[in-house]
């Protein structure tokens, strides 16, 4: 979505889902899919947002995250050349969790050579939620034009808040394509990760690119 658009905003001004991708996402290991989460402060803290949620210091993280990565990655051919840059991002999120992320996609958006601007919603005026927030943000931002995750299509088509401004919205599908992964058989929807340590930096924008049949408008 990052590639695609002509400027990208972490959301990290709402809610914490505890059920959702802010603190996990799925690494191969073997011929199956291995959850890494990384552990948070959640206790007594029903409705933080997402930019105050804690990293728990205490529970062997990142070693065991780091352990695993290489345990499953190590014979990879990009391995080498990409993973210690990855490891050290793990160093740069000063106990926050919304930190670790935003470290992690700014790599991977530099190793792949995607220039997209790149703010936060902590850092704009808008307020709100659900789509009256994502329409206050592109209006904030000057956009005439919002790529939305499909996930969140029934929230945003129940409200007027884009229609009100003006403000288009385009939906970001998504056609998994296969590239050479090793073990058997093909594992989609898994951390960026595995591609890149497959296939190296130059392959995998290309492989990104060829899962949308054109570029967002105007990018």
């Amino acid at each position: 979505m990052i590639d695609r658009v002509d400027q990208f905003v972490f959301l990290d001004s709402v809610p914490f889902n505890s059920r959702s991708w802010q603190q996990r996402n799925y690494i191969r290991s073997g011929d199956e899919k291995r959850l890494l989460t990384v552990p948070v402060s959640t206790k007594g803290l029903s409705g933080q947002l997402i930019r105050d949620v804690d990293i728990v210091s205490d529970a062997g993280f990142p070693a065991k995250h780091i352990r695993s990565i290489e345990m499953n990655y190590s014979t990879c051919p990009f391995f080498s050349e990409y993973s210690e840059g990855l490891f050290e991002c793990y160093f740069h999120s000063e106990g926050k969790l919304n930190r670790l992320n935003q470290s992690i996609i700014l790599w991977f958006c530099k190793v792949l050579n995607i220039e997209t601007p790149i703010c936060t919603s902590s850092e704009l005026n808008s307020s709100g939620s659900k789509a009256d927030l994502l329409a206050g943000i592109c209006d904030e931002l000057g956009a005439d034009q919002y790529l939305s995750a499909p996930g969140s299509k029934s929230y945003i088509e129940e409200s007027l808040a884009f229609v009100r401004r003006g403000i288009s919205v385009e939906y970001h599908e998504y056609e998994h394509p296969e590239y050479a992964q090793f073990g058997k058989g093909f594992i989609p929807y898994i951390a960026s990760i595995d591609l890149l340590f497959n296939v190296g930096a130059d392959e995998a924008l290309r492989i990104i690119r060829s899962g949308v049949s054109e570029f967002f408008e105007g990018h």
